[in-house]
């Protein structure tokens, strides 16, 4: 049996959760206590829970090969040996031992 606000609060959550897509149930709960709702964040999380609402994953800083303006910023090769690109490659020996090389390669002209 649900409460007579019920379909009033699940459409206001999932409002709210399209309009700030990187807030979590605590901070919808913020956000409805500021509109006027009394409702409890264990009630929030429920919804949320119901409706299949997640916060997508943070885009991670390191290693990125793009900048806050949404440009790629990459070197291209000018000459030949101007850019190089580095990995390194990891195995195992027959008696399990770990064996790394650095495995180098210069990157050619187009």
């Amino acid at each position: 049996m649900g409460r007579a606000d019920e379909a009033t609060l699940t459409a206001d959550i999932v409002e709210l959760a399209t309009q700030y897509g990187r807030y979590g149930y605590r901070r919808i709960t913020a956000l409805l206590h500021a509109a006027g709702w009394a409702v409890n964040v264990k009630r929030v999380e429920r919804i949320w829970r119901r409706e299949g609402l997640k916060v997508p994953h943070r885009q991670p800083k390191k290693g990125r090969l793009w900048l806050n303006d949404g440009s790629c910023v990459r070197l291209r090769p000018e000459h030949p040996n101007h850019v190089w690109s580095y990995d390194f490659v990891e195995d195992r020996t027959h008696n399990g031992r770990k064996f790394r090389m650095l495995a180098t390669n210069a990157l050619r002209l187009r």
